[in-house]
């Protein structure tokens, strides 16, 4: 009988390595004051990209060449669960500790976007508090966990279906 890989080390592996690239990446978009912007935030998910890829052909090569795709979609579903609780862990303890007046600014620039879109005080105010409300730890904890997996997920679809190599029935 074969030794089985374990996808669950791999994806810790993988996991980890992502997310501390993640945190470095995040870390100096904080400091060069660009974590407004969106095309340079888009580039986290190219990180998880390059993440997921690697842990797959890792995982196929010490599957002897072989990874079925429910193989690949679970264990990328695995390193961005992982990822994306080390990361947003990493996210939180940024915000409250290291720059508390992240949230400020993210708040100042809603405003300032509504501003420019012509909104009134009144619908402005509205939305701001309605925005407050998600920008609680907790909530923001969350979601960023969930979008994490839920778009590693997609992406897994995606690099399973061409990573995957099936092992042939009658060896």
């Amino acid at each position: 009988m074969e030794d089985q890989v374990s996808s669950a080390r791999v994806a810790l592996k993988y996991g980890i390595i992502t997310a501390v690239v993640i945190m470095v990446y995040s870390t100096i978009i904080n400091i060069a004051g660009l974590s407004g912007n969106q095309l340079v935030g888009a580039i986290s998910f190219g990180i998880l990209v390059v993440g997921l890829v690697m842990a797959m052909k890792n995982y196929k090569e010490q599957n002897g060449g072989f990874m079925s795709f429910g193989q690949g979609l679970g264990l990328g579903s695995l390193v961005s669960a992982i990822c994306g609780l080390l990361a947003s862990l990493f996210n939180m303890f940024y915000m409250q500790f290291i720059d508390n007046s992240m949230l400020t600014q993210a708040m100042d620039k809603v405003r300032a976007d509504m501003e420019a879109k012509g909104m009134d005080d009144a619908q402005i105010d509205q939305a701001v508090e309605l925005s407050q409300k998600f920008m609680s730890p907790g909530v923001m904890f969350l979601m960023s966990v969930v979008g994490f997996i839920l778009i590693g997920f997609i992406i897994s679809l995606i690099v399973s279906l061409v990573i995957r190599k099936e092992k042939p029935v009658f060896e």
